[in-house]
């Protein structure tokens, strides 16, 4: 649930019927701080909708029709309205135009189910979140230093590599453990990506201390046997 304690109300823009019937339903039953107020099949079918404006959109990039991403998105902006995007390109360049015209989130629609939710939340709360797949092809094409980790991963990387167990981890985030394994994954594969090993919970943490994230002097007294999950 959201701090105030209202839902997320939540619209989805999707020509692919069988897609938008399965994300709907789906989205329904993961999620109870999401409410599913729309879901629509083309452009104009969202501004007119009774429930439009809405907190958050989940917008497909590859609708058939011949509006600029660009102008939905600005659009989206000046009516208050966070957009998440999904697609089937991969692209960096497409991938930091939308996030350059006002997309708060970009996942491929190959992205693990648990992480759209991920995704709206990150949105409602104006933080970016991109898809893992593409996030690790952008982190490739950073130079030098450490990987750029989402306001999310570094909450997961602080808990963990301040010796929580993930499934702490995932209550204390209000996400389930799977998410939060998941987002382990991304974290060390980026941090991979960059030539920084953080194999180990060991490793992760000291990184985590080296990066900002934690201090070490949150730790005395504590061994690193500690740290075994």
């Amino acid at each position: 649930m959201t701090e105030t304690g209202s839902k997320i109300r939540l619209a989805i823009v999707d020509d692919h019927r069988m897609l938008l019937g399965a994300l709907t339903e789906w989205i329904r039953g993961a999620a109870d701080d999401i409410e599913m107020v729309a879901a629509v099949t083309t452009w104009p079918d969202l501004l007119t909708h009774p429930e439009f404006p809405v907190d958050v959109v989940l917008l497909d990039l590859d609708l058939k029709d011949s509006l600029p991403i660009s102008v939905k998105l600005r659009t989206l902006k000046t009516t208050g309205v966070k957009t998440v995007l999904m697609s089937t390109y991969s692209e960096p360049a497409v991938v930091r135009e939308a996030i350059a015209a006002g997309a708060l989130g970009y996942l491929v629609k190959s992205e693990e189910a648990g992480m759209i939710v991920e995704a709206i939340r990150a949105a409602y709360a104006g933080e970016q979140f991109i898809s893992s797949e593409l996030d690790l092809t952008l982190s490739a094409d950073a130079v030098g230093g450490p990987p750029k980790l989402s306001a999310q991963e570094r909450r997961v990387m602080a808990l963990y590599g301040g010796g929580e167990p993930v499934k702490l981890v995932a209550i204390a985030l209000d996400i389930s453990e799977e998410t939060a394994k998941s987002y382990l994954k991304r974290i060390r594969e980026k941090y991979r990506v960059a030539g920084i090993d953080v194999g180990t919970k060991v490793a992760l943490r000291k990184r985590a201390i080296q990066d900002g994230m934690l201090v070490q002097a949150d730790f005395h007294g504590q061994s690193e046997a500690d740290l075994i999950d």
